[in-house]
């Protein structure tokens, strides 16, 4: 959820975007913008954002480094990154699950081969907020959803304040969640792959 899955809000790295010149732009070969499926290399940049934003709010981090991992070994197909210039900048972790809402064992495990993925975190970078890259990176991910071979819909906890944003995306309230994290209380969602897509919005992420 946002939260990782608990908590799903805008995270940052402590160290800032790179602001690259014109000219070392045209040189550069990376692309300037990419969406890709995470690996374990990615792991590092995933931890760090997820550091960043936990211990200074709860003292704990949703997912430890080896839970990362562990998602990245097994279930690379259900994340998604942006890229810019080579540098992560947002990112969406997911697991497969096979119940109808969520438990606390939902945040740690992944169960292959099933309709529903558990959305652990959407995280952007401290530099790169109020441009709705949370908007346009959760859209990414529902599209890309819907065209992986038997997913159905997604499930992911989030704050009350975040209710609103994924109401905007086309998500839909399931109710209180059975979860808590550092005695934080979470609303479950759902969103159907079988619906229409969302219209993108800035949302402020």
């Amino acid at each position: 959820m946002s939260s990782g899955s608990p908590f799903l809000k805008p995270f940052f790295l402590k160290t800032p975007v790179s602001v690259i010149s014109p000219l070392r732009q045209r040189r550069h070969t990376l692309p300037a913008s990419e969406f890709r499926n995470l690996t374990p290399q990615d792991a590092i940049s995933v931890f760090e954002i997820e550091r960043e934003a936990f211990v200074s709010v709860s003292g704990e981090c949703p997912l430890t480094l080896n839970e990362v991992l562990s998602f990245l070994e097994q279930c690379p197909e259900l994340s998604l990154g942006w890229f810019e210039e080579g540098q992560l900048v947002a990112f969406i972790i997911g697991s497969g699950w096979d119940k109808e809402r969520l438990s606390q064992e939902a945040m740690t495990q992944h169960v292959p081969d099933t309709a529903t993925v558990h959305i652990h975190i959407l995280s952007v970078h401290r530099h790169c907020r109020q441009q709705g890259k949370g908007s346009v990176l959760l859209w990414r991910y529902l599209q890309y959803l819907r065209c992986v071979p038997g997913i159905r819909r997604a499930l992911l906890i989030c704050e009350d304040f975040l209710v609103p944003f994924y109401l905007k995306a086309g998500f839909k309230e399931k109710g209180a969640s059975a979860i808590s994290v550092s005695n934080m209380h979470f609303q479950e969602m759902e969103y159907s792959l079988g619906g229409q897509a969302y219209t993108r919005r800035n949302s402020g992420c």
